[in-house]
């Protein structure tokens, strides 16, 4: 691709989203910083500076799903790459879990992924070219307690990129997924995941904790050239937590 290409983060006001926004951008690449946090997008976007753009976008409402998708290819006529980044981190022992709380989950986690996949592939499809990557966790390979509902979800997001990556290869665009470990940033710190590094830093390869640049350069590697003959895969990126 010779034209500098456009993207859509989802999630990407904090944490490892606004990393992968800057990531993208210092490759050459128009971002748009999509969240539902409108002023946390807008300030990550006004950081990145230059063509990116910010936009306020809840992932889990269809209507919003659709007008946000039109108005970026409206605005720049493409898109390029999507990295479906936005997500709910919740830490709820399964005694206390309920159903709504369950819905809520897989509502924004994979109900989300879905809406977003959809719309955007569309605009990929009429391209012929495009690069989807999905932020799972390695939650669910380590079968992490205390958040059933969302490592449910997790496992969904790589079934879910395995499967469409056969439906989607014919238009030119891959799907992959990164899978990170625990990461320190502002969301794993207020959901009651924090105390985990205590847990986690001494199982793996390397002794302190990921940061959310750590997952950022999997993500760019996945959306680049570079990666054009590799679709429907699962990057763990964990600091040797998890070894498959």
């Amino acid at each position: 691709m010779t034209e500098q290409r456009v993207a859509i983060v989802t999630g990407a006001a904090q944490g490892i989203g606004a990393a992968i926004a800057k990531e993208l951008a210092a490759d050459g690449v128009t971002v748009v910083v999509a969240d539902i946090n409108a002023e946390g997008a807008e300030k990550v976007a006004a950081e990145i500076g230059g063509t990116a753009a910010s936009q306020k976008l809840d992932i889990s409402d269809e209507a919003n799903v659709a007008q946000a998708v039109k108005e970026v290819e409206d605005e720049f006529g493409r898109i390029d790459i999507l990295v479906n980044n936005a997500g709910l981190v919740p830490f709820t022992p399964w005694d206390e879990m309920t159903f709504e709380g369950w819905k809520r989950t897989f509502n924004v986690n994979a109900n989300g992924l879905f809406l977003m996949t959809k719309a955007v592939g569309d605009v990929m499809k009429k391209a012929g070219y495009g690069r989807i990557v999905n932020i799972s966790s390695n939650t669910f390979v380590a079968g992490t307690p205390n958040c059933a509902d969302y490592v449910a979800t997790k496992g969904a997001v790589i079934g879910f990129t395995r499967a469409l990556a056969g439906e989607i290869g014919k238009h030119g665009i891959t799907i992959n997924a990164v899978a990170p470990g625990i990461i320190a940033s502002e969301g794993v710190f207020t959901t009651g995941h924090g105390n985990g590094f205590d847990y986690v830093v001494p199982m793996q390869a390397f002794g302190r904790r990921g940061v959310p640049a750590d997952i950022a350069p999997a993500v760019a590697f996945l959306a680049s050239e570079k990666a054009a003959w590799i679709t429907g895969q699962t990057l763990v990126v964990d600091g040797g937590h998890t070894r498959n």
